[in-house]
């Protein structure tokens, strides 16, 4: 993850344990049958790594 985002490993695992992530624990994962799916989450992803102009981004992660 580091190598494809350009961040240090290390900061990769801070944000792991600040967030309690465990992805080598993880055994598979859904994903999404909506056609659209890509696109919005290149939508989504683009709004927090590069934010309009003085604008605030907010997000709401719904649990399965």
């Amino acid at each position: 993850m580091a190598e494809r985002t350009g961040l240090s490993k290390s900061t990769v695992g801070r944000i792991w344990q600040r967030f309690d992530l465990k992805p080598h624990l993880t055994d598979g994962f859904k994903i999404s049958t909506d056609p659209l799916f890509v696109v919005k989450v290149v939508d989504v992803v683009g709004l927090h790594h590069n934010p309009p102009e003085r604008a605030v981004v907010l997000c709401v992660y719904e649990k399965a």
